[in-house]
């Protein structure tokens, strides 16, 4: 397997990218609904929250990153034997993640920058506040953050779903294709 994609199958940097994002935000979900249930006294309360917004503002660096790799190293035709409904539905499915892969860590931002205050990421640099405090935006982008990170999580079981329902019962090269791994 190379570095780039071929027309059967994605190549090394978009499988790694790929994998590497569904471990960070498996991880960034579980997090996040474990510090639902922290109140501020808890032991662990500010190491979540520090870790949360670290490894978020991770999270949108690679956002970045995978989308512009998808730019430059465009992925391979879907499977010629998809239906018209499921070529529509994936062409929708991916738009809608990769806008996820960034509108997710940006109202997650935008949470943790709300006094005007940068993120702190990993105690190594901060990502400075690009807007001034505001009274509200905390609030509203919490709960932006929430419903996006809660409804991404959605989409992302129902992508899984899809492609394990083109490994098993359609026996396609869809996910083969992203685990690095033809059948053909």
């Amino acid at each position: 397997m190379g570095w780039r994609n071929t027309p059967d199958s994605y190549g090394a940097v978009a499988r790694a990218l790929h994998w590497l994002m569904a471990l960070l935000l498996a991880g960034l979900l579980a997090e996040g609904w474990v510090m639902t249930g922290l109140t501020y006294y808890d032991r662990w309360y500010q190491p979540a929250f520090a870790l949360h917004d670290s490894v978020g503002m991770l999270a949108l660096g690679l956002g970045v990153t995978r989308i512009a790799w998808a730019l430059v190293d465009p992925a391979p035709p879907l499977v010629p034997t998809l239906r018209y409904w499921e070529r529509t539905g994936a062409r929708a499915m991916h738009w809608l993640l990769y806008a996820l892969l960034l509108a997710v860590p940006v109202s997650g931002y935008l949470i943790s920058t709300a006094r005007g205050r940068g993120v702190p990421v990993f105690g190594l640099f901060e990502v400075p506040a690009l807007l001034p405090g505001a009274d509200g935006r905390e609030e509203l982008a919490g709960r932006v953050h929430y419903y996006l990170a809660y409804g991404g999580a959605y989409l992302v079981l129902l992508h899984t779903v899809a492609a394990v329902k083109h490994a098993i019962i359609d026996r396609d090269d869809t996910l083969a294709r992203m685990i690095g791994q033809r059948r053909g």
